[in-house]
């Protein structure tokens, strides 16, 4: 009898997958960072707490900036993780969007090459992170890594991952979207609900209120039923992510997680969004 791999897994602190979960899995998260003020801070959710972030955000001068983890601290945490694996996967934010890619691959570059796999998620927030659990299920199930990469290709294949944006400001100021979309959003109060694929952001779709940018949201979430997998997303917007769990119903998985997105994405939105990672039932095959 094969005896299996053992894979173990490293992420970057945007994939938003709550802190049990973590454990359960022992998943090495590396830290971004929020700089302010001429101050880094780990978003390790100890150094920033996520209300009270968001509640000092829309006040915040000079306006925070986020950054890649050091090459050296992404360095001894890949290899710390690496000292009791076989295999090494690492899942990451996407390069497109982030210098968090470059990062693990230079942390990764002395590890012998057949022992470690790096995969761009092309996914923010649970979007990178349903990725991430999917591939550690697997891995326990069968200790394969050729069936584990196949598994998050799967996922990846069959997700969504979309934002209610409440102000165009942030993104405006981040500018991580298109000047046109920041100008529409700005001029003509636009509600625009955006997506990511393959690590680029596009405007899913514009509405004039944010009521209504909720509506469209539920909406788009409908439209990825049947769903095998759900997070919620919010940027201190409790009340509102309960709400779109509520209207769902019975379209939402038993086990839908509400999540508050983490501070390093949130400086790039801005306070009172609503968002949701959905998985179809159809990436088990």
């Amino acid at each position: 009898m094969t005896s299996k791999t053992r894979i173990k897994f490293v992420t970057d602190s945007t994939c938003d997958i709550p802190p049990e979960l973590v454990e359960k899995w022992n998943i090495t998260v590396v830290p971004c960072y929020v700089n302010h003020a001429g101050k880094s801070y780990a978003d390790d959710g100890v150094e920033l707490a996520r209300e009270d972030f968001y509640n000092q955000l829309p006040t915040l001068d000079p306006f925070p900036t986020t950054a890649a983890p050091p090459p050296a601290m992404t360095e001894r945490l890949i290899k710390t993780a690496f000292q009791d694996a076989d295999h090494l996967i690492i899942i990451c934010v996407p390069a497109k969007l982030s210098a968090v890619y470059n990062s693990m691959r230079l942390g990764m570059a002395d590890l012998p090459p057949d022992r470690v796999t790096l995969i761009d998620s092309g996914q923010i927030s649970m979007g990178l992170g349903w990725q991430v659990l999917a591939g550690v299920e697997v891995a326990a199930q069968t200790g394969d890594v050729a069936q584990v990469v196949d598994a998050i290709n799967c996922v990846r294949a069959h997700q969504r991952v979309y934002a209610a944006i409440a102000t165009m400001e942030f993104l405006r100021r981040s500018g991580r979207v298109s000047g046109l979309i920041a100008s529409l959003g700005t001029l003509l109060q636009i509600k625009p609900i955006i997506s990511v694929e393959d690590g680029d952001i596009l405007a899913a779709a514009r509405v004039r209120t944010y009521k209504a940018a909720t509506e469209k949201l539920i909406e788009l979430i409908r439209a990825q039923a049947p769903l095998d997998r759900l997070a919620i997303l919010h940027t201190n917007n409790l009340e509102g992510a309960e709400e779109v769990r509520k209207t769902l119903g019975d379209a939402a998985p038993p086990d839908t997680l509400i999540v508050r997105v983490t501070p390093t994405i949130g400086v790039h939105i801005g306070p009172g969004c609503l968002g949701a990672a959905t998985v179809n039932t159809k990436w088990k095959g």
